[in-house]
C-alpha cells in the first residue's frame, strides 16, 4: 500500500474568507494519478463550503465502499479520486457531476517518475527506485511507459482504465494544460469560457470574484504534490521535458492516446 506525505494543506481557512453558496448535487474531479488533481480540486474548493468538501481520501475502487457519502445526492459534496471505469464506479457516481481531468501522456511520464522516486511517495516493493546511481533518468522513465513487473501499471493499463474507458459517458473532459493555461492568464477569453465551462459542469453558479479565488486554489505553495515541493534523490535528474526517444515509445506503447485525449 502506498504512502503519500507531504505539506500540510491550509486552503480551508482561504476557502471561509469568501461567501460560498452550497452545491446542490455532488461533484467528482475524476483523474488518472498524477495528472494534476491537486490543482483542478483546490481551485474548485474555493467555490464550494468546507462543510462540502470530502477530504478523507481520494476515492478510488479499493476504498469506494468507504466513501459512499460523497455522492449521496441529499448531502452533496465536493469529492476527488483517481476512480477506475466498471460497473460499480457508474452504478455509484450516477447522481454526481463528473469531471475527468487528463494530461499529456509526455508530461505525465514525467511527472509519475518524479513523484515515483520523491521523499513524499513510499511504496514498499519499489523502494529501491530511489537508491542513488542504481538507476538512470531515463530507465525509470521507461518504467513509467511500461510499468514495473507485478509492481506497478504500465501507461496504457492506467490511461485505458482511468480516463479514455470514461469518455462518451457524460463526463465534462478537461486537460490539465488548459487549466495551467488558463490560471497563468485569468483575464484572457480562454481563461474566461474555460472556468465558466468548469464551474458550469461543476454546477456551480459563477461569481464575480471568481478570478481572486481561482489565483488562490491555484497556487502551487499549497499543493502538496506540486514538482517544486517534492525532495529528490540526490544525483537523480529529469529533463524538464520527455526525450524524443521516450516520446517514441509512448507512441509505440500507446498508438493514438494522445489523439483521442486531444493533444495529437
Amino acid at each position: 500500500m502506498a504512502i503519500i506525505r507531504g505539506i500540510q494543506d491550509t486552503l480551508n481557512e482561504k476557502v471561509a474568507a469568501f461567501p460560498q453558496a452550497p452545491l446542490r448535487q455532488p461533484v467528482l474531479v475524476n483523474s488518472i494519478p498524477k495528472g494534476g488533481t491537486h490543482l483542478l480540486r483546490n481551485i474548485l474548493r474555493m467555490f464550494v463550503p468546507v462543510e462540502q468538501h470530502h477530504d478523507r481520501d481520494f476515492v478510488q475502487i479499493p476504498n469506494m465502499h468507504l466513501h459512499l457519502d460523497a455522492f449521496n445526492p441529499h448531502a452533496p459534496r465536493l469529492a476527488a479520486g483517481h476512480l477506475l471505469f466498471s460497473d460499480q464506479s457508474l452504478a455509484n457516481i450516477r447522481h454526481a457531476r463528473h469531471i475527468l481531468l487528463v494530461r499529456d501522456p509526455y508530461d505525465w511520464v514525467l511527472a509519475r517518475a518524479r513523484f515515483f522516486v520523491s521523499e513524499e511517495f513510499d511504496q514498499e516493493n519499489i523502494q529501491h527506485l530511489k537508491t542513488p546511481g542504481l538507476y538512470s533518468a531515463e530507465a525509470i522513465l521507461n518504467m513509467m511507459i511500461f510499468g514495473i513487473h507485478q509492481k506497478s501499471p504500465a501507461l496504457i493499463d492506467i490511461y485505458t482504465h482511468n480516463a479514455a474507458a470514461w469518455l462518451g459517458t457524460g463526463v465534462h473532459l478537461v486537460r490539465y494544460e488548459d487549466a495551467v493555461r488558463a490560471v497563468k492568464a485569468l483575464d484572457s477569453e480562454d481563461a474566461d469560457r474555460f472556468f465558466a465551462g468548469l464551474l458550469d459542469a461543476a454546477g456551480i453558479e459563477r461569481p464575480e470574484d471568481w478570478r481572486e479565488r481561482v489565483q488562490v486554489g491555484a497556487d502551487r505553495r499549497l499543493s502538496r504534490t506540486a514538482r517544486e515541493n517534492l525532495k529528490l534523490p540526490e544525483g537523480l535528474e529529469f529533463p524538464a521535458a520527455l526525450p524524443e526517444a521516450q516520446r517514441r515509445l509512448v507512441d509505440f506503447h500507446a498508438p493514438g492516446l494522445r489523439a483521442l485525449l486531444g493533444y495529437a
